[in-house]
């Protein structure tokens, strides 16, 4: 008889990026939680995305709450997957010592700011910081034989990393072999060279990192942005609003693909210079080359900040969603502006998989 798949709880589920993943990697996807109603309601609307849906803040509820949500019994295998909101551990937030969280996002949509040197150590507060200690309750409580923890590659910066060793050290504590993979969603198949830090648990045997499927010697080529979307510049996909247009759309124009703001430098031998290099933020009319991978696709771009189409537009909301992996149907609830947060909030399905499937393995799934 076929061995039945393992149940799967997703936790701040967001759009789904992860749970996907874990479905293609054949886990049961049963249970999905996430206190965004935009979120939620994407997740439902998506047949490709099954499993019950749960609108909730992580910190109200129980491991036996969760199990009882997903019709998994007590005695029954599962594994708990999620990453606890990055926006604390993000680059940005290396700016926000004593500052104005909105003022400094402000600047950097007018492409104003650019990297800090010397980012300080000490991390500020934020209350989001301890959902990834509630992360790891929840897979206690729900005594899952195995865990996908995500995050960004910051969270490893001398400033979070007490947050991310803690996670380490009370999975160990508890009984999982772990291990810890730093990888880029290029090496697994996305179209974007997006990197993500994932925590892999199981009770059985330390899960393998999985070995990437692109981009190296007897692999697969990476996948381009061009092959990504290129079937997608077409004028029946046109949003209102991709057309650029103000005060740097001109410049915007000039740039080549692949290129960004440092174009119209002295250090890029442009015989009138407008800007000074390293002056702006890294992404400051930052456009896609169609040969090449997308950089990270960002939540909450700003009227200049990018990567923008080859061809000088902004991407379109099905363009965001194919870098990101999601299936070309899938669809995303909410105005524009919702949409393209879950969508950078997500993690690419592609690469989800892999790391999912590393941990069934490990728990001989």
């Amino acid at each position: 008889m076929a061995q039945s798949k393992i149940p799967v709880i997703d936790l701040f589920a967001g759009a789904g990026g992860l749970g996907l993943g874990a479905v293609a990697a054949g886990g049961d996807l049963r249970l999905s939680v996430d206190s965004d109603s935009y979120s939620c309601e994407t997740l439902r609307i998506n047949p490709d995305h099954p499993g019950e849906v749960l609108q909730a803040d992580v910190t109200t509820v129980s491991g036996p709450d969760l199990r009882r949500r997903a019709k998994i019994s007590a005695s029954d295998p599962v594994v708990v997957i999620g990453g606890a909101p990055c926006q604390p551990f993000s680059k940005a937030a290396y700016w926000l010592d004593n500052g104005d969280e909105a003022a400094f996002r402000r600047a950097r949509s007018r492409g104003e700011v650019g990297e800090r040197l010397h980012a300080p150590i000490e991390a500020r507060a934020d209350s989001r910081r301890t959902l990834v200690s509630e992360y790891m309750r929840l897979v206690l409580e729900v005594d899952a034989e195995g865990f996908v923890f995500e995050n960004v590659p910051s969270i490893l910066h001398p400033r979070n990393k007490a947050v991310f060793e803690a996670l380490e050290q009370d999975a160990e504590e508890a009984g999982y072999r772990i291990r810890r993979v730093v990888a880029t969603a290029a090496q697994y198949g996305a179209a974007q060279n997006r990197q993500r830090v994932f925590l892999l648990g199981s009770k059985r045997s330390i899960p393998d990192a999985p070995s990437p499927t692109h981009g190296g010697d007897g692999l697969s080529p990476v996948v381009t942005a061009g092959e990504a979307i290129g079937d997608l510049d077409r004028q029946e996909y046109a949003e209102e609003g991709e057309v650029v247009s103000g005060r740097w759309a001109q410049h915007l124009r000039e740039i080549p693909p692949g290129m960004n703001y440092k174009h119209h430098t002295e250090w890029a031998g442009h015989p009138s210079p407008t800007f000074e290099a390293e002056t702006r933020y890294w992404n400051f009319l930052l456009k896609l080359s169609p040969d090449k991978p997308s950089w990270t696709i960002p939540a909450s771009p700003g009227p200049w900040t990018g990567p923008f189409h080859w061809s000088s537009r902004r991407l379109r909301v099905r363009e965001l969603a194919a870098l990101q992996s999601f299936p070309v149907d899938y669809s995303f609830a909410g105005p524009r502006r919702e949409q393209v947060r879950q969508i950078g909030n997500a993690v690419p399905s592609v690469m989800g998989a892999a790391m999912v499937a590393s941990v069934i393995s490990a728990i001989g799934g």
